[in-house]
């Protein structure tokens, strides 16, 4: 009798259980206490009260594991300075999705030469979150597979729904059922109902397929996300001025939602120009000094140097600390920024006033 499935599956290998890769790599006191904490300030940031900013930055994706720790170890460092102003939240990005081909992140292809080691890209990016954890920084990522998060959501304190995603029921589900507060981004055409109707449908009880701790596929029930808002990050046109803002306010207060919104300075936002997210930075800055609290965040891709390179499939031939997917910005003008602006949020919270002032 003719075949009738898997007709196009080269094999199947085996996948380490969640369970066991917990074992390996178990949450340490210090890193259980950064996500709990991370997550209840987070948390309090989007209920807006504590007043200070959400400031999730890091590179576009995760390659070089040093590099990382690097970058980790310096953000560390300036949270400590800008902490009654911002939460400082390292973006430590694993799965990149793609429009057609290309290399799909650390935990898909670990070694960056088309091996697919997943086994070994859980085990890595779960030990990475475990070392920054370690440091004290809470960590941001992206769930683009529905079965990773059993693998590593312990060690993440927020979590993005890519603009391609927004729409996928199963990652709607899946974020109904995620341990951390989750920015659903507006679609990759600046469309804002789809993010709106993901929020609403991630803070209700879900039943979905998925699989449990030990690996075995499930029947998930959840009781719903109530930390749910929406990631600003253009589209046609870039939707961070005070008019796309104020219209995304009145469709979240005309659907009951909470009136919190995390501006995402890259992307169609900054028009896929690096460069651009100092001004689109500076744009949102001042916004929340002229006293629109309903921004509560905003992102920056950033790497320890600017721009991109290629994947060469060995780190000993591409550039330290330079991205291989979306160009960043380099660490010193992550740092500039961001003293920056807490130098502006803090003369605006010591005055009380709600004037304007300069971000140089």
């Amino acid at each position: 009798m003719e075949k009738t499935y898997d007709i196009r599956i080269k094999g199947f290998d085996p996948l380490i259980s969640p369970s066991q890769l917990k074992d390996l790599s178990p949450v340490s006191s210090t890193a259980h206490r950064t996500v709990v904490d991370g997550r209840k300030a987070i948390e309090a940031i989007l209920a807006k009260s504590d007043p200070r900013m959400l400031v999730i930055a890091g590179p576009c994706s995760i390659h070089d594991q040093n590099a990382a720790l690097d970058y980790a170890n310096r953000l560390k460092d300036l949270s400590a300075q800008v902490a009654e102003t911002m939460l400082l939240v390292m973006r430590v990005y694993f799965e990149k999705p793609r429009t057609n081909v290309g290399w799909k992140g650390l935990i898909n292809d670990p070694w960056l030469n088309n091996s697919y080691d997943i086994n070994a890209g859980l085990q890595n990016a779960r030990n990475l979150l475990l070392q920054i954890t370690e440091m004290g920084l809470p960590t941001a990522t992206e769930m683009l597979d529905s079965i990773t998060p059993q693998y590593i959501a312990g060690l993440v304190c927020w979590t993005a729904i890519g603009a391609r995603t927004t729409e996928s029921q199963t990652h709607r589900e899946m974020a109904s059922g995620l341990s951390m507060p989750v920015g659903f981004k507006n679609c990759t055409d600046g469309d804002l109902s789809t993010a709106m109707n993901a929020i609403i449908a991630a803070t209700a009880p879900q039943h979905f397929l998925g699989i449990d701790a030990q690996g075995r596929t499930s029947i998930v029930k959840t009781t719903g996300n109530p930390h749910t808002h929406i990631v600003l990050r253009g589209g046609h046109r870039p939707n961070y001025d005070t008019v796309s803002i104020a219209e995304a306010r009145n469709l979240l207060a005309s659907k009951g939602l909470t009136e919190a919104i995390v501006v995402d300075c890259s992307h169609d936002n900054s028009r896929k120009n690096h460069t651009n997210q100092a001004a689109v930075w500076q744009d949102v800055i001042n916004q929340r000094i002229d006293g629109n609290d309903c921004i509560i965040g905003m992102m920056l891709e950033s790497n320890l140097e600017e721009g991109n390179q290629k994947n060469t499939g060995n780190l000993e031939t591409m550039k330290y600390g330079v991205s291989i997917t979306d160009a960043c910005v380099n660490w010193e003008t992550t740092q500039r920024l961001i003293l920056s602006a807490h130098e502006q949020l803090s003369q605006r919270q010591n005055s009380g006033a709600n004037g304007r002032y300069k971000v140089v």
